[in-house]
């Protein structure tokens, strides 16, 4: 089992910026990749970035289109941390953005994350 924890979220001015944390406890050293995914109300849960886990050095991280150059998603392995840090926010970011974990080498599906967080919300007021 691997716990996830996130914090940071709250409301912002389109433009500004924000760092989301998630904290990571259990069976971290099973983990492939950690993500970060977001659910606007109405909407289904989308994909955001994602960063590999596994292995010290060289790290990969991909992101979606729409928060590509925007968003930096980041990791310190020593405290077991991961981080997504949002500038240039847009009014379309607001939601509630959960954190997640992957024991296998996945993708962009969210049904394919073993454990998630309980989610921070994140509003932008334009």
């Amino acid at each position: 089992q691997v716990q996830l924890v996130e914090s940071g979220g709250g409301l912002v001015q389109a433009g500004g910026s924000l760092r989301l944390s998630c904290a990571a406890s259990g069976r971290t050293f099973s983990t492939y990749y950690m993500g970060w995914f977001r659910q606007a109300p109405g909407k289904e849960r989308e994909f955001v970035a994602r960063i590999s886990w596994k292995g010290s050095g060289a790290y990969y991280t991909n992101y979606a289109d729409s928060v590509k150059g925007r968003f930096s998603i980041s990791r310190d392995s020593a405290k077991i941390m991961v981080y997504l840090q949002m500038n240039s926010r847009k009014p379309e970011d607001t939601a509630v953005y959960f954190c997640a974990a992957a024991g296998a080498p996945v993708l962009t599906d969210p049904g394919t994350y073993d454990y998630w967080g309980q989610g921070t919300q994140v509003t932008v007021s334009s």
